[in-house]
């Protein structure tokens, strides 16, 4: 009688186990196109030439806090760290894409004294500002009590706007917002299984998993608008401009030159407007020089076209899309 007690007790013990479960086993699916397929597809891709992928010059000019979280608890030192957090993860992911040369804006002041230190007080020109906040940050607690089974689970939410700024205007031409969300759960049956206590990691993953969401029409907006860079001189046949193989180039690649439109002040607006930009040459990448990001250039060969009685300072360079 007293084994029969003691097997019904342990019986309901893993019922009430099952009912504490906070997570479901994952279920091996097996892909619906054929292994023959999917070898086919890959070497396919493997015969495609590779894209041109120029590296843009960003720059994070600012990200803050502008979310309730902490404000009556902390101070403003700390009360921004969130912010400071999102800038670090954003520029960490800008760099692990591999597209972007990332400079540093938000710590201005420290560079520049340590520029004057040095004495090379020279700073990098980007092709656009990145400037954004932590607009809303949450965080909730919830779970489940049964017959001596419970569980617990945090959750925290994070939301991020950004806005892209072309430093030459000062005009944002591109927003984007991001959501993440992380949590974690525990559970427990007679006193037995997880306690979760306050995690603090979740703040750290629901920001991140914000900008991993926001990142993409980030890059896909920078992307879009053509790789753009200077001439420094030219010699004959021969041009030198800024960029070189850091940035993406590779000797073969094929630029165009092109002529900025006449500058007009609009009437209605007040705004400076450029006419059409045209193309006067295309040239060629032959050799590279500079050993940084920051002194590297190219030699291109001038292919087509004329760039003769043209103010080079009125020329740039361009990728051809």
């Amino acid at each position: 009688m007293k084994n029969t007690k003691l097997f019904l007790w342990l019986v309901s013990l893993m019922l009430l186990s099952g009912c504490a479960t906070v997570s479901t086993p994952l279920k091996e699916i097996e892909s619906p196109i054929s292994k023959s397929d999917q070898v086919t597809a890959q070497q396919l891709i493997a015969q495609h030439p590779a894209t041109k992928n120029y590296k843009r010059k960003v720059a994070i000019a600012r990200f803050s806090n502008e979310s309730n979280y902490g404000r009556s608890l902390m101070t403003d030192q700390d009360y921004d760290r969130i912010g400071k957090q999102a800038s670090d993860m954003l520029a960490t992911q800008l760099i692990t894409t591999n597209n972007f040369i990332v400079f540093e804006r938000t710590d201005l002041s420290k560079i520049q004294r340590e520029q004057a230190i040095s004495g090379d007080a020279e700073l990098i020109g980007v092709d656009a500002l990145i400037v954004g906040s932590v607009t809303e940050f949450g965080r909730s607690t919830g779970g489940t009590t049964g017959f001596l089974s419970k569980t617990k689970v945090q959750t925290a939410r994070a939301k991020v706007d950004a806005r892209l700024v072309d430093v030459k205007t000062g005009q944002a031409f591109f927003s984007a917002s991001g959501v993440g969300e992380a949590s974690t759960e525990s559970g427990e049956v007679a006193g037995f299984g997880s306690r979760a206590a306050y995690d603090a990691t979740l703040n750290d993953r629901a920001i991140s998993a914000a900008i991993s969401d926001m990142l993409d029409s980030l890059v896909s907006s920078l992307d879009a608008r053509p790789w753009q860079t200077d001439i420094l001189e030219i010699q004959g046949n021969q041009v030198f401009i800024s960029g070189g193989q850091r940035q993406g180039l590779k000797v073969g690649d094929t630029l165009q030159i092109m002529e900025r439109g006449k500058a007009i002040k609009s009437q209605q607006t007040g705004f400076v407007i450029n006419l059409p930009s045209t193309k006067v040459a295309e040239i060629t990448v032959s050799a590279f020089f500079g050993d940084s990001a920051n002194n590297e250039g190219s030699v291109c060969t001038l292919t087509s076209g004329s760039l003769a009685h043209k103010s080079y300072q009125n020329l740039y360079v361009e990728e051809v899309k």
